[in-house]
């Protein structure tokens, strides 16, 4: 199994505010559900909320404390761990796709990072440290320019693990 996060972060470390995502980044979306889709993702509860429904075309994990949890077409467990030994015996790729919590409980287990680097500082409540993964081998980088589609100028990056 390879686990990749997979992250859009502003400037000063923000990823959200009020559950909810800092911008609208077309391209940005369109490069998530390239790489994401056919594969299985894993999300806190949070999060999972606030995307309303499950991603198609993936299998979706929801990580929650709550004991009786049940939402349909998605598997619910009860850590981080729990959810990697579902796919500790394939090759398959899995992302992580948050929140805050998860993503900093991830970092031990990633072996790639897909970090998009979006140029704001927004004001905002839940965070991610990127600086860590900058140091791992920088794989590819593609740079968007702010239009009609896209908010704000962004890079789009792939990491491996050292």
């Amino acid at each position: 199994m390879t686990v990749s996060i997979i992250v859009a972060v502003a400037k000063n470390k923000a990823i959200g505010k009020d559950n909810k995502l800092l911008w609208r980044l077309s391209e940005d979306l369109k490069n998530f559900k390239r790489i994401t889709s056919g594969h299985a993702v894993i999300m806190g509860r949070k999060t999972f909320d606030s995307l309303g429904k499950p991603l198609p075309n993936r299998r979706n994990v929801v990580i929650t404390r709550q004991k009786d949890l049940k939402i349909e077409v998605v598997e619910i467990v009860n850590s981080l761990e729990s959810a990697l030994e579902l796919f500790e015996k394939t090759d398959e790729e899995i992302f992580i796709l948050g929140g805050a919590e998860i993503y900093r409980l991830a970092g031990k287990y990633a072996d790639k990072i897909y970090l998009t680097m979006v140029e704001v500082s927004p004001d905002a409540d839940a965070f991610f440290d990127y600086e860590p993964y900058l140091s791992w081998n920088l794989i590819s980088k593609t740079t968007f320019l702010k239009n009609e589609k896209n908010e704000y100028d962004f890079e789009v990056m792939e990491f491996s693990r050292k």
